[in-house]
């Protein structure tokens, strides 16, 4: 029984092999590539609006809500990655109810990449608020003692991120399958669509944080003037 997609080697040549992870994760993104095209293809913006449309414009308001909420004032340039990221881990979810399928979460490379993304994304948005040096500067508030404590912050909080997703989504999966050995199949269907709901939830948790951790990179220099005047 394979618990994580690693494990599941489809193709291997000295030390290149490809694995289940590997495979989902690009077929995931295909489809869902693919759906957004078939979806965004015929957009309209007045009268009627067809169902799809409908539907994705609730998921955008929706992101776009949580997005400002979490303390970003223009969600819209933010909704491209955060959404992203929400959507993958939420649509990893959504597939574990095919027979057989293995999420690509479930993997740790999988969750070490998502975080190693925030981990990128979170100076590449403070640099762009703030400028190279004011993004520095955040580093050594409010004493150029905090600098090291700082570092090992973005650091941990990394390994926290992937962890944490790995964890949640690697034990539904495990839970199924330890039961699916030992008992009938009523129990594995209710912890299925349990481990359905833990998985949308942690796609919410995660593109929250890194929300959050954008947030704090890019409104820590904030002019107070600026922020009086954005309160008010």
């Amino acid at each position: 029984m394979n618990l994580s997609s690693d494990q599941q080697i489809l193709w291997q040549r000295g030390w290149l092999k490809l694995d289940g992870t590997i495979v989902t994760t690009w077929a995931m993104m295909a489809v869902m590539a693919l759906g957004a095209k078939l979806v965004t293809r015929r957009l309209a913006t007045e009268g009627v609006i067809s169902r799809w449309q409908g539907g994705l414009e609730i998921v955008v308001t929706a992101i776009e809500k949580q997005i400002k909420e979490a303390g970003l004032d223009r969600p819209e340039k933010y909704l491209s990655f955060l959404g992203t990221l929400f959507l993958f881990v939420a649509t990893a979810s959504l597939c574990t109810l095919i027979p057989g399928f293995t999420p690509p979460t479930g993997s740790l490379s999988t969750t070490a990449a998502l975080a190693l993304c925030v981990f990128i994304a979170v100076p590449l948005f403070g640099i762009r608020e703030q400028g190279l040096g004011g993004y520095l500067k955040t580093y050594t508030e409010p004493t150029i003692i905090m600098l090291p404590f700082n570092i090992i912050s973005e650091l941990s909080r990394t390994l926290a991120l992937a962890v944490r997703l790995f964890g949640n989504m690697m034990s539904g999966v495990m839970i199924i399958g330890i039961l699916l050995t030992i008992t009938p199949y009523l129990f594995p269907i209710v912890m299925t669509a349990l481990g359905l709901l833990t998985g949308m939830v942690q796609a919410y948790i995660f593109s929250i944080l890194a929300a959050v951790y954008i947030a704090a990179a890019t409104l820590a220099r904030k002019p107070p003037k600026a922020a009086l005047k954005r309160s008010s």
